[in-house]
């Protein structure tokens, strides 16, 4: 089948839909830089290329009628995630964007809807917001099935919610799509042992196990991106350290902005331990080491601390791994856009493996 991607990102929907056979015509992306990323990824020849959703008329939209079976996207959620401080349709820029898909819904009136968003969109507003959604579809004639899927079914080591709704336009036919279930199929993600010591770990930084289950990458994360363990790291599962055992799970990649956030390299050496007297299955709370001398500044995250412990950033590589972004992909990436922007981008992005486990049934 034939889709359009809205809100495309750098086109986690698009690797996912094209892995099951489907076809793009044309796609929406407002941020110039992932439209970037967008454009060295895929190839986009002779489709139509759409930038701000807000400024494509009704007859644009129209134009797109029998020649577009699905429409997908995964529209703006931080109108209704907890770090969007979930203002929901009462946020002007982001909130009222669904209304955006509804519009070319109504227009193109294509078989199937095919959308994503962030958990909280299921209890915000004590579920008004999204009766308000289903209701929006129903009015437009469609049919709305939706499930909550976790990124690390599908053999991604991210736990990342999130709500996907698939829209069946009354009178075409077409079979349900969920429940599904992930295979849980194991995917590596490599890791790199070394690299340069981070200098600062702000209060968000979490340091996860690499041998466990990242936390939801959030686009933030090139502020303060995510911690990984290199060497070895014991202990249970404590929401005051923050630090997770191999059996645990860490939290999600998020979407924030801002300077020097990239992920960033721990390394306590013995002279550095020595220093701060720090015993190997000491618990202690983050310590900042002031600099005197030669002495090498050391910076401990809460948690159990170790011999070997040696703690570094997720590369942006790594970062696009956990969304299952495959290699080649980051690389024509990485020619056009800068550290900062690849990292936000993963975190925006949407899993492809799960998009691409959805598309399987479309």
């Amino acid at each position: 089948m034939k889709f359009l991607d809205l809100f495309a990102g750098i086109g986690g929907f698009r690797l996912g839909l094209e892995s099951a056979g489907h076809e793009c015509v044309g796609f929406c992306e407002i941020d110039k830089f992932a439209r970037a990323s967008y454009k060295a990824i895929h190839n986009t020849e002779g489709e139509i290329e759409l930038h701000d959703i807000t400024e494509v008329t009704d007859e644009e939209w129209r134009k797109f009628r029998g020649t577009v079976d699905i429409i997908c996207g995964g529209f703006p959620c931080q109108a209704f995630s907890i770090e969007g401080k979930r203002k929901g349709f009462l946020d002007e820029t982001r909130g009222t964007l669904f209304f955006e898909i509804a519009r070319a819904a109504k227009e193109i009136k294509p078989p199937l809807l095919f959308l994503e968003n962030v958990k909280g969109l299921l209890s915000h507003d004590k579920g008004r917001t999204f009766r308000t959604i289903l209701s929006t579809l129903d009015e437009l004639g469609y049919d709305a099935e939706w499930q909550l899927l976790n990124s690390k079914d599908f053999g991604v080591p991210q736990n990342r919610e999130r709500v996907f709704i698939i829209g069946h336009l009354r009178g075409t036919g077409g079979r349900p799509v969920f429940p599904i279930r992930g295979k849980n199929a194991e995917i590596p993600i490599q890791i790199i042992g070394n690299a340069d010591p981070r200098k600062k770990i702000g209060n968000r930084t979490d340091v996860y196990d690499k041998t466990g289950l990242m936390g939801t990458l959030l686009s933030s994360d090139y502020k303060e991106p995510k911690l990984i363990q290199v060497g070895s790291l014991e202990g249970k599962f404590q929401s005051s350290s923050r630090i997770y055992s191999p059996e645990g799970l860490a939290p999600t990649i998020k979407t924030m902005q801002g300077g020097g956030l990239e992920p960033k390299i721990m390394v306590i050496d013995d002279q550095g331990r020595k220093n701060k007297k720090i015993s190997p299955k000491q618990v202690v709370p983050t310590l900042r080491a002031q600099s005197h001398g030669n002495e090498p500044k050391v910076v401990i995250r809460q948690g159990i601390v170790t011999e070997d412990l040696k703690i570094r950033k997720l590369t942006p590589r790594e970062c696009w791994r956990l969304q299952a972004f495959p290699d080649w992909a980051f690389d024509k990436a990485q020619e056009v856009n800068s550290n900062s922007q690849l990292y936000k981008q993963a975190g925006n992005s949407v899993t492809v493996n799960v998009i691409k486990e959805i598309a399987r049934y479309l």
